[in-house]
């Protein structure tokens, strides 16, 4: 199944702004009846068969972000515009990306990229640009679709 990242909107049935109901039913939308995954948490997280996560954070009942996990297998892929976030190589991810928005590196974690104006980032535990055998390196390992002003920070009080 493909995945398409579509922000601000949302991923599919999972739309930003929904309510915690409409995402948690949306999220259960999204599982494998066949193969569920001891890994499944109601609410917060599913597992489909192809290991791909997908994550919904809600905040004021309210969905703000999904994020999903890179899989191990490709019958699920997730794009961007064309772009195969997991199944291509994190530097290539980027190089397309910044053709299409300013995307940089993430002041807290080097090894992962943020594209602010689109609110997706990408994340893996740590760089490896150079060996495609280092998977947790050399491919992003999750990516982030989030709510407009999520990247902000808190509100001045």
């Amino acid at each position: 199944m493909n995945f398409e990242l579509i922000p601000p909107i949302g991923i599919g049935s999972l739309q930003i702004g929904m309510s915690r109901e409409a995402a948690n039913s949306a999220l259960e939308s999204l599982r494998d009846m066949g193969e569920l995954a001891a890994a499944d948490r109601a609410g917060q997280h599913i597992f489909r068969p192809s290991g791909l996560m997908i994550s919904i954070g809600c905040m004021r009942e309210r969905l703000e972000s999904v994020e999903l996990g890179r899989p191990s297998t490709s019958s699920d892929v997730v794009l961007f515009r064309g772009i195969d976030v997991f199944g291509l190589p994190a530097r290539e991810v980027v190089s397309r990306m910044a053709e299409i928005t300013a995307i940089e590196p993430d002041d807290d974690d080097p090894a992962s990229f943020v594209a602010r104006d689109l609110l997706l980032s990408f994340w893996r535990p740590f760089e490896a640009d150079d060996d495609p055998e280092d998977e947790q390196g050399y491919y992003f390992s999750s990516v982030l679709l989030a709510r407009p002003g999520y990247y902000d920070g808190p509100s001045p009080g």
